[in-house]
């Protein structure tokens, strides 16, 4: 069963037909055309329906799907039987042939000549055709003028590059191919000449035409017209130039037209066995030397008029119908025996009797041709009609109009009747006996011989015979046909044939048209419905059992998925009982046979139907399969990602671990050196880390900072934190001493007047360090600008006014401080920020040395001591600086004028400006 063609295309194999009959048969013929399903199977026979159209089906994705498989399981297509021959040629090492059922001078109405005569003149370059003195009209050539005057859907000029092309690459010499083109050139020009008779002397009326043969064939324009109007007779030691009439003439160019062509073929098939034979071929070592051969074999003819042409072609298909019939029978005689399957007569109608009529020894008609072609004297075809009356009369398949007078079909001495095998056909019998004779006289091998082209010379080696040089008398054109036939049949029988058959839907070559009559005649002439009966012989299926199961096995429990049982062949009982079908099968020794088609095709729907249940299981366990297959591939690519992050995780750790290696006897503990680049999962866990090193680094350079010296450094510390990239100059070059009111160098004259009273306040207040003091110049509440000392210690803040021994005029606690402002610039300035709203405005200021910048000590001490205290103090850099004063919003300005011997306040709308010495 052929595989992806359901029954709409009708029956895919003929065999499997309900009842065989020519209705059924024509009407599956018929839907399969009309479907564009052209190829049908008889068994291992191909039926081929012409579609008249270009059809995408024989392309590379076509032939891998018909490389190595089974007839059965592919739709019909002749890629199958190539296939299936190649395969028996491989495995019993058996010649096999492909047989394909299917004109120089004439051809028949809506046909071409041979292709090359279009191919050339269509595909030639000007050049080619100037130096051939050919033109590119069709019409120009008698030959092939029939062939021009059709429309043809062939590209002549492009399959021309294909054929010269492929000549080149099989290895063809360029001389060669020059030689190809000159021969077809010769034979165009051979059909141009024309002949006429002066008196009694033959003449060639267009004469350079002559000259053109002469210059392709490279010989001399008088031996070439010599070879064409007289013919040489040698008699004993006379040589006598018998002159042609003008009908012996144009007799003597077409035969010489004919010959040329099939020799030119027959060299083109020599040069292509030469080139590709194996060369080194040993039996022993690489097995038998088998071959594929492919035979096109004519169609049989029935014209208006027909001649002794469609005779030997008629002939043709006899013979081969008859081996058709004989191996087919053959064939399946054979495998019965085999499988010992007991064999069923066929009855079929055995044409031998109609092969005897025309072939028989001194009987048949072609015997009877060459009696009346050997005859001395003026023999004529109405004499071999009177012959074939006389000595065929009586024979069942032979008639005439003497024999059947009241037949008015038959005319009086002219035709005769065959009853071939497809049909009776009126033949002709003029013409029969020149076409029958040798025309191809010896002079045309001598000029052909002569030829100075060695491809030439070597085509005609007969023609070195010399003119006196006594021949025996050359066969007539039948029996060499004759012979020629049975030398094939001969060959093919000993061959393992495999057979297309092909049918032309209609005579109008449309893709459209399927004429009934035409097609059935032509089944009944190819006895395909025979065939059929035949194949089928009581069984209309066969197989393996191994292939068998394999298709069907999914029917049966005991055979799905795999069967346990001693054998393929128990399996398959199994199956066929579990279905009832036993009465209608039997067993072979490697086969199944089953009787009808319906048995058959209650398999293909059981099949049908539990495929889709093995569909639907595939499919579940497809989709579970592939569900599985995620699952492990997202797994192992969660796993690989795991282990690469860990990876990258333990290189940066390496690496950081490398570079960090030893940093502690680093002069800078490590402060030059470059942090790899990490992964992006570890992007937080570096800012930890380097804030871990910071530490460490910071730690390890307090250590060799003194205890005493500490509290300083935590306050520079502090004052980075909070003015760093905002001030200019923070002292943090200078050792900072606090208690500035305390210190001589700051202070000479009231130094000692000053502690006193930080003890008296120290006693008082219970303060335990003194984180602040300090001369400043303030605005009061009246705006009037004074000269004051702040003294800040851990629990308040104090103004003192130093004209009065250091008075404390104003106590500040700590805690009610919210925050300090300071401007950007290099002024001393600074605003306390009180809860109540009672700003301190100040500007520090410096006796000895002058100008020195306190505000980053001050803002450092005060942020620290918050700091220690778990507070936090808020520090403000910005010019002007937001202040209140008594609940009064307003700003301070800081201005630089060059003339400013100190700093000073003055009064303005918004608020103050502090003016600073500029340098």
């Amino acid at each position: 069963m052929a595989e992806q063609e359901s029954l709409e295309f009708g029956k895919a194999d003929f065999v499997l037909m309900d009842t065989v009959s020519m209705p059924e048969f024509m009407a599956n013929l018929r839907l399969r055309f009309e479907k564009g399903r052209i190829y049908t199977f008889i068994g291992e026979v191909v039926v081929s329906v012409n579609p008249y159209k270009v059809l995408n089906i024989y392309g590379r994705d076509t032939v891998e799907q018909y490389k190595g498989r089974e007839l059965y399981e592919r739709p019909p297509h002749l890629f199958a039987i190539a296939d299936a021959a190649y395969k028996a040629m491989k495995r019993r090492s058996k010649d096999t042939c492909i047989m394909i059922s299917s004109r120089v001078i004439v051809q028949q109405p809506g046909e071409r000549s041979f292709h090359s005569f279009y191919q050339l003149l269509q595909g030639g370059s000007e050049q080619m055709l100037h130096s051939l003195h050919l033109q590119k009209s069709l019409s120009s050539y008698n030959y092939i003028r029939v062939g021009a005057q059709l429309k043809s859907s062939i590209n002549d000029a492009a399959e021309f590059k294909v054929v010269a092309d492929a000549m080149k690459v099989i290895g063809f010499k360029p001389e060669e191919i020059q030689t190809v083109y000159k021969i077809l050139a010769v034979i165009l020009h051979l059909g141009n000449l024309k002949f006429i008779v002066d008196g009694d002397t033959p003449l060639i009326e267009n004469g350079k035409v002559v000259s053109v043969i002469a210059e392709l064939l490279s010989t001399k324009a008088d031996m070439v017209e010599k070879a064409l109007l007289y013919r040489t007779v040698a008699t004993g030691r006379d040589i006598i130039d018998k002159q042609h009439t003008e009908q012996e003439a144009s007799y003597g160019r077409d035969a010489f037209a004919k010959a040329i062509y099939e020799r030119l073929f027959c060299w083109i098939v020599t040069r292509i066995n030469d080139i590709i034979e194996v060369k080194n071929y040993d039996t022993t070592i690489h097995g038998k030397n088998t071959v594929i051969g492919v035979l096109d074999i004519y169609g049989f003819e029935i014209f208006d008029n027909n001649s002794f042409e469609q005779f030997c072609i008629n002939y043709c298909n006899e013979k081969l119908q008859q081996l058709f019939i004989q191996l087919v029978l053959k064939q399946e005689q054979e495998e019965y025996q085999r499988e010992g399957i007991p064999w069923k007569h066929i009855d079929y109608f055995n044409n031998q009797i109609i092969v005897d009529l025309v072939e028989q020894q001194h009987k048949g008609i072609i015997a009877i041709l060459d009696d009346a072609c050997m005859n001395v004297g003026k023999v004529t075809d109405g004499m071999f009609l009177e012959a074939l009356n006389s000595k065929l009369g009586k024979h069942g398949h032979f008639s005439s109009r003497k024999t059947c007078a009241s037949d008015k079909i038959l005319g009086f001495d002219r035709d005769f009747r065959i009853r071939h095998y497809a049909g009776d056909v009126v033949y002709s019998a003029i013409g029969f006996i020149d076409k029958n004779k040798d025309t191809l006289f010896q002079d045309f091998k001598r000029l052909m011989y002569n030829s100075s082209n060695p491809v030439l010379k070597n085509m005609w080696p007969e023609g070195k015979l010399s003119i006196t040089e006594v021949t025996k008398r050359p066969l007539t054109a039948a029996t060499l046909f004759k012979n020629s036939m049975i030398a094939l049949v001969d060959n093919l029988a000993s061959k393992e044939p495999y057979y297309v058959r092909c049918i032309k839907p209609n005579d109008k070559k449309s893709p459209q048209i399927f004429d009934d009559e035409r097609c059935r005649h032509q089944v009944e002439y190819l006895g395909l419905l025979e065939n059929v009966r035949v194949r089928r012989a009581g069984f209309a299926f066969r197989q393996t059992y191994e292939k068998f199961l394999h298709r069907y096995k999914m029917i049966s429990e005991f055979t799905w998925p795999n069967h346990d049982l001693p054998s393929d062949k128990e399996a398959v009982k199994k199956l066929i009982e579990r279905c009832g079908f036993q009465d209608d099968v039997a067993y072979g020794k490697s086969k199944i046979f089953i009787r009808t088609p319906r048995t058959l095709f209650t398999l293909e729907e059981l099949r049908a139907q539990m495929l889709i249940r093995v569909v639907l299981f595939l499919q579940k366990v497809w989709r579970g399969t592939l569900a599985r297959m995620r699952y492990k591939r997202t797994k192992a690519a969660l796993t690989i990602i795991r282990y690469y992050r860990r990876y990258k995780v333990k290189s940066y750790i390496h690496e950081v671990a490398r570079r960090f290696h030893g940093v502690k006897n680093m002069r800078d503990y490590g402060k030059h050196v470059k942090w790899p680049t990490p992964p992006k999962v570890l992007r937080r866990f570096e800012e930890a880390l380097q804030s871990i090193f910071n530490r460490w680094r910071a730690s390890q350079l307090i250590k060799t900072i003194p205890a005493s010296d500490l509290p300083q450094v935590r306050a520079k510390v502090a004052a980075m934190e909070m003015l760093k990239g905002q001030r200019a100059d923070l002292g943090l070059q200078r050792a900072w001493e606090g208690n500035y009111l305390a210190s001589k160098p700051d202070t000479p004259q009231t130094s000692g007047t000053f502690v006193p009273v930080a003890n008296e306040l120290k006693r008082k207040d219970k303060y335990m360090n003194v984180l602040f003091s300090c001369h400043v110049r303030k605005v009061n509440r009246f705006s009037k600008v004074e000269d004051r000392a702040i003294f800040v210690t851990d629990r308040h803040l104090y103004k003192m006014d130093p004209t009065k021994q250091y008075k404390v005029m104003k106590t500040i606690p700590l805690y009610n401080l919210t925050g300090l402002s300071v401007s950007n610039g290099k002024d001393q300035l600074v605003v306390f920020h009180t809860k109540d709203n009672k700003d301190l405005i100040v500007c520090l200021f410096s006796k000895q040395p002058t100008h020195e910048s306190r505000i980053g000590e001050l803002v450092g001490v005060l942020v620290n001591h918050f700091k220690s205290e778990k507070r936090h103090l808020q520090v403000n850099v910005t010019n002007p600086v937001q202040c209140s004063l008594h609940g009064k919003k307003c700003t301070v300005s800081v201005e630089t004028r060059l003339n400013q011997p100190q700093p000073d306040f003055t009064k303005n709308r918004s608020g103050f400006i502090l003016s600073v010495p500029g340098n």
